[in-house]
């Protein structure tokens, strides 16, 4: 059984996402996302509880967050938070867990600036002949963040 409520989170990527396949063929993307509560106490910001959000993405939007993100990037996830409730089947205790499948994921350009790249649109929308569009060269990727 489960259960869906629409969610937008910004927070950190706590690892870099893993990236698989299904048996279907679906690419997918796991990450997590931490988000930490700020509070203004006596005229000065203090960090407040962090929450982590599993978080699963599909298809060609994966395959945009294995070019574009990596450990440390702040992001916004946009989607629905999944609640799923079942039986263990070894030892019949109720289980529950929560998991935000996201629609769309982008960095945040709240504390940062980012390069837009754009490329026609070969194989339909978002996708070029060579790739996701925004897929950057690791090369180039290592350039700019050294």
């Amino acid at each position: 059984m489960s259960t869906r409520v629409p969610i937008s989170i910004e927070g950190n990527l706590v690892a870099d996402p893993d990236y698989g396949e299904s048996q279907n063929g679906t690419k997918f993307a796991k990450f997590t996302v931490a988000v930490t509560d700020r509070k203004l106490e006596d005229g000065k910001w203090v960090d407040g509880d962090t929450q982590y959000h599993r978080t699963t993405v599909f298809g060609r939007t994966a395959e945009n967050v294995r070019a574009s993100l990596a450990k440390g990037d702040t992001v916004i996830v946009n989607g629905n938070l999944e609640f799923r409730h079942w039986t263990d089947q070894a030892t019949g205790e109720p289980r529950a867990a929560t998991e935000v499948v996201a629609d769309s994921v982008g960095p945040s350009l709240r504390y940062t600036t980012a390069e837009v790249v754009r490329h026609p649109k070969a194989d339909g929308p978002g996708v070029n002949a060579t790739g996701p569009v925004g897929a950057v060269d690791p090369v180039a990727r290592a350039m700019v963040m050294d």
